[in-house]
């Protein structure tokens, strides 16, 4: 028996002997979540029996046209019958993955805050007065809160079970998954700004937001604020950065969710950020006193009401993506399920987005506790943001973000050069019948 398995036992008397004795080996058991009790298990059944109210972006701003206690009372309680039904519907998709996959850590550690949020929710007593909705506003900020790191913890969970499930099927689960936990933030986020707004419009007077929505969201100061943090974060991870340049229309505006093209902006330019640093480190060394690319956004306006698009363009040359890897950017599976090492010539951050991931999910619940996906939530972004190179999920979320309300998001590579990311937003005051 080798060394590693026996150790040496002294004898009574007459020196040691040595004598092989088996060390005990630690093994780690796979469990499966712990069951809801009797009585939220039949509750949890009978709301994922009805399917989500069909809510419509305009039935949402209506709680804020006009802004009136009665109308804050009715959101509170939208909100009270509403979230509860699809945060029941998606505890049930995760409780029918695979067995092996339930049994992951991070998968019951989501399943479980799904459960308990419900518990909350469909156990919360009726709001009647502007107290008690100011209690309960409180209560559901929280709650969005402690959900900021889902989609990091979810994340780690599949990419340590990305051999269970086809890259199909594990496609699918996440599209359903951050699209309900988009239309979920938003119904919240929604009843949180409106009960806010109720309270200082007096203060404030008039203004272009509608809750969440801004009427006259500006692309430019959204592409300035994402480029400072941007840049801070670029130049303490890889030691530089390069400028931003808007060109095009700058004073343009239109009607938006600001969180929602935060998130995209600042993902994007991520990506930007550190192909052109990387790149231009790769040509001319990282000691190069030669100046650095900018990375360049064009921002067109809607051409006609009749095409209520908004379009940004985001070019960088940071030395583009190797056809190999063009085809799976926009693959989870791709980004999640990838342990090798990072290859320079690969393909730069779009085809090694997941350095950095595992240290988003840490066993703290907090920022500065290895939950860097959380650190900087309270800029407002839905997801955190707190490494140049994340767990891999910018791109595909930042498309479904785009798409949510009818719009699109498209990267196009000169290999050798650069990348473009275009992206088409639908103005959302011309899409009152998008469903939520």
């Amino acid at each position: 028996m080798s060394a590693s398995t026996s150790r040496l036992i002294p004898r009574m008397s007459g020196g040691a002997t040595a004598v092989a004795v088996p060390r005990r080996q630690s093994y780690y058991v796979r469990r499966a979540p712990e069951p809801p009790s009797a009585e939220i298990s039949q509750l949890l059944v009978s709301y994922a029996a009805h399917p989500p109210r069909q809510l419509t972006l305009s039935s949402l701003v209506a709680f804020g046209q006009p802004l009136t206690p009665e109308s804050v009372l009715r959101s509170v309680s939208f909100v009270l019958s509403e979230i509860p039904r699809r945060l029941a519907r998606r505890a049930h998709a995760l409780e029918t993955l695979p067995f092996i996959v339930g049994t992951n850590p991070y998968v019951s550690r989501t399943l479980n805050a799904y459960r308990e949020s419900f518990q909350f929710l469909a156990s919360y007593p009726s709001v009647t007065t502007l107290e008690e909705n100011a209690s309960f506003t409180t209560e559901l900020s929280h709650l969005v809160e402690s959900h900021r790191n889902d989609i990091p913890t979810m994340a780690k969970g599949f990419q340590e079970c990305a051999k269970y499930m086809s890259p199909t099927q594990i496609s699918n689960f996440l599209d359903g998954a951050i699209r309900n936990r988009i239309s979920v933030r938003l119904i919240a986020e929604q009843h949180i700004a409106l009960s806010q707004a109720l309270e200082t419009q007096k203060h404030i007077g008039v203004t272009s937001h509608y809750g969440i929505v801004d009427m006259a969201c500006s692309p430019a100061a959204m592409v300035k604020m994402c480029g400072v943090f941007v840049s801070e974060l670029c130049e303490a991870t890889l030691g530089g950065t390069p400028a931003v340049v808007i060109d095009g229309h700058h004073g343009t505006t239109f009607a938006y969710v600001p969180v929602h093209l935060e998130y995209i902006l600042t993902e994007i330019l991520k990506n930007a950020f550190r192909a052109t640093i990387e790149h231009h480190h790769k040509l001319y060394g990282t000691a190069s006193a030669r100046p650095v690319s900018p990375v360049t956004v064009t921002i067109s306006p809607p051409p006609s009401p009749s095409s209520p698009f908004l379009s940004i363009r985001i070019r960088d040359q940071g030395g583009g993506v190797s056809p190999s890897n063009m085809a799976r950017i926009f693959s989870y599976a791709f980004t999640t399920a990838g342990h090798a090492d990072i290859d320079d010539n690969g393909g730069g951050p779009y085809a090694a987005q997941h350095v950095g991931g595992s240290a988003a999910v840490g066993g703290g619940t907090s920022a500065g506790e290895g939950n860097l996906f959380g650190e900087i939530t309270g800029k407002g972004v839905q997801t955190g943001l707190g490494t140049i190179a994340g767990l891999g999920y910018g791109l595909p979320m930042s498309r479904l973000y785009a798409k949510y309300f009818g719009g699109s998001l498209d990267l196009f590579s000169l290999d050798g050069w650069g990348s473009d990311v275009y992206m088409k937003l639908r103005s959302v005051d011309q899409v009152g019948n998008a469903q939520i």
